[in-house]
């Protein structure tokens, strides 16, 4: 069985902090209890606004946290100078906008080339493993190839929409264009990532695609962790995508 590694989000555990400032949540904490239920890397998204993670954060995760850090940052200067700073193990370029409440869709990856090369061979020069968060489309997964990325991180959310609309074709049209993306991209030597709208009812046929190496969940993962409790939120979640990736037993 090829492991498929599990990225826990933190980031709306700082939204609830910020919402009415202090210190509580931490999202450091959070970190340190995702690694001891099971998480393999830790993604935080440093927005331009800091409207959840802020500069802090990513200071005290790389000081204090034991799970290689997975920092999403949009394409700018800024961001790249902190990434420089930091260097995290790995640096997910998104997509963003201030108006948005949460990523809407993938980088055009082809249409930034230019603007997304200095920034995909700095980071990479600088030893940070850099992938581009597409959605699974031919063009853009060639356009990551020619741009130095080695991973790509396949947006997930139109398929969870379908399927928070109970809208079957569309969940299976939206599987399929997953499912196509995930294998092209690895056809192409990329390592396929996915990740956005995934819950304990959609994950396992996405779990199950074996070319893709790794989940990166958050939003679902913090809101079921006020009922359940975050360790067995993220067990659960494991278990689900381990029962995905298990072998097939003939009957």
């Amino acid at each position: 069985m090829v492991n498929l590694r599990l990225g826990v989000n933190i980031d709306h555990v700082a939204t609830i902090r910020n919402a009415r400032g202090g210190e509580h949540p931490d999202p450091v904490r959070a970190a340190e209890m995702a690694a001891a239920a099971g998480a393999d890397g830790i993604t935080a998204h440093l927005r331009e606004d800091r409207r959840h993670i802020r500069d802090h954060d990513i200071e005290r995760l790389m000081g204090e946290m034991s799970l290689p850090l997975n920092l999403e940052m949009a394409a700018t200067e800024e961001m790249l100078a902190i990434a420089l700073r930091h260097r995290p193990h790995a640096v997910c370029i998104v997509p963003e906008r201030r108006e948005e409440v949460t990523t809407e869709g993938g980088l055009d990856a082809a249409g930034q080339h230019n603007h997304l090369k200095p920034f995909v061979s700095r980071l990479a020069d600088a030893g940070i493993r850099v992938s581009l968060f597409i959605n699974a489309d031919r063009v853009q997964l060639k356009a990551a190839v020619s741009l130095g990325a080695p991973v790509v991180e396949l947006h997930t959310g139109a398929y969870a929409h379908a399927g928070d609309a109970k809208d079957a074709a569309k969940i299976d049209a939206e599987f399929q264009r997953l499912a196509n993306g995930a294998r092209e991209g690895f056809a192409l030597g990329l390592e396929v990532h996915a990740g956005h709208g995934l819950t304990f009812d959609n994950v396992t046929p996405v779990a199950a695609l074996r070319e893709i190496r790794e989940l990166n969940i958050g939003h679902f993962l913090i809101g079921e962790a006020i009922f359940d409790g975050l360790p067995a939120t993220i067990r659960r979640m494991r278990d689900l995508m381990d029962q995905a990736r298990a072998p097939k037993r003939e009957a």
